[in-house]
């Protein structure tokens, strides 16, 4: 970790949320008066401006309002807690870059993100080599907690790495078990966006499906950015199928079933939380009624435990969407901020915070506004539950919640 002084300029987000004030170095923050208060930075990685932004500034509204809490109450006596939010613009590359700069800011203790499992794999090894705690909202590939190779022999690839999410290995086959026991459907057309966490949901969707007795009429592939889908409308037409499953995110989704409603196949589209976004029925409009899509955890709007901080996202003039994971931005800033609050006492940072504030963020057990949070030995979350929503008069309604064991 690099000590140094650090001019951080002020910066205010289009989420119109102050991020970031100027800093001097640690030995600076001594004392009990609020001014000069130990000020700690809590990273935010995810996509603010293109492609999945609504979702990524969601996760960015999130953990402001968790600092903003944790601030108001304070959570940790002597720290002052900030955000510094960066645009992975959904780029893995980008993603990397700006682990490298969360990694070189010796105020950074904790970094909440990113939103796309492709960005996270270039980021992972950054962070761990710095030994700056990571918890993603979001992430769903498997392998990213338990290896490559997690089918067959789990082996966690980096300590430092943790998830508030669940896994596309309980996602796929839930989804799949809702399509043939639930909806009864019996061929499915199976389109990805050969992303990580596009392509796979989809194989795992795939599996799952055709273990249970469906059978796969056809399947195939588009870019990130594709808006012309007239050939694969073409394709699902000719192919009979009662439904079709897409791996990936709402941005292309989003066009996908308006042109194949335009084009003619009336079938539900049903795809994974990448998907699950109000942004996804304001642009397909009318086509979307009946589509469905799976997320992690319960609705946050039916959580008691989550009604504070609905109210606070609302009145704060914050944008994104937070109804996807807001809440499990919230409660992956918090789990950071109280392991700060076991390493950091009156203000004062020991030299190897990063690295304790790891061991605490594993030994993590609290009640969160979105369920119970807590980590496995492979940095997975406890909370395994999951929810098919689908959509009635232009809205997402809840149809099946539960957990799924395979």
């Amino acid at each position: 970790m690099r000590h140094r002084s650090l001019l951080i300029m002020t910066s205010v987000l289009t989420t119109g949320a102050l991020t970031l004030t100027a800093c001097g170095s640690r030995d600076d923050n001594k004392g009990s008066d609020s001014s000069k208060k130990a000020t700690v930075i809590i990273g935010v990685d995810a996509p603010l401006t293109g492609q999945n932004s609504a979702t990524g500034l969601g996760i960015q509204g999130g953990v402001q309002i968790a600092v903003n809490d944790a601030n108001k109450n304070n959570t940790v006596p002597g720290v002052t807690f900030k955000v510094q939010a960066l645009d992975d613009k959904a780029i893995p590359a980008q993603g990397q870059s700006n682990a490298t700069q969360l990694v070189q800011n010796d105020k950074v203790l904790g970094v909440v993100g990113p939103l796309n499992s492709g960005v996270a794999t270039q980021m992972q090894q950054v962070f761990a080599t710095a030994n700056l705690v990571e918890v993603s909202p979001s992430n769903t590939a498997p392998e990213l907690t338990q290896g490559k190779n997690w089918q067959t022999s789990k082996s966690r690839p980096f300590k430092t790495y943790f998830r508030t999410a669940t896994t596309d290995a309980l996602q796929g086959g839930f989804a799949a078990d809702y399509a043939y026991n639930t909806l009864k459907k019996r061929k499915v057309f199976v389109v990805d966006d050969k992303q990580t966490y596009g392509a796979g949901l989809a194989k795992l969707f795939k599996a799952g499906f055709t273990k249970a007795g469906g059978k796969v009429t056809g399947q195939d592939h588009v870019n990130t950015g594709d808006t012309d889908f007239s050939a694969l409308v073409t394709k699902i037409k000719n192919s009979k199928a009662d439904l079709v499953y897409y791996g990936g995110q709402y941005d292309e989704s989003e066009k996908l079933t308006k042109q194949l409603k335009d084009g003619g196949a009336k079938v539900p589209l049903f795809g994974g939380d990448g998907m699950f976004s109000d942004t996804y029925i304001q642009t397909a409009g009318k086509t979307s009624e009946g589509d469905l899509a799976t997320s992690v955890g319960q609705p946050v709007d039916s959580l008691p435990s989550a009604a504070d901080f609905i109210k606070k996202y609302k009145a704060s003039g914050l944008k994104g969407d937070y109804g996807t994971y807001g809440g499990y931005s919230y409660d992956a800033a918090t789990a950071i901020i109280k392991a700060i609050g076991n390493v950091v006492k009156d203000g004062k940072v020991p030299s190897d915070a990063r690295s304790k504030i790891v061991g605490e963020v594993q030994k993590t057990k609290f009640d969160g506004i979105a369920g119970p949070v807590s980590f496995d030995e492979y940095g997975d979350t406890t909370n395994k539950q999951l929810t098919v929503y689908q959509v009635v008069d232009g809205k997402w309604k809840a149809v099946k919640s539960g957990t799924f064991n395979g």
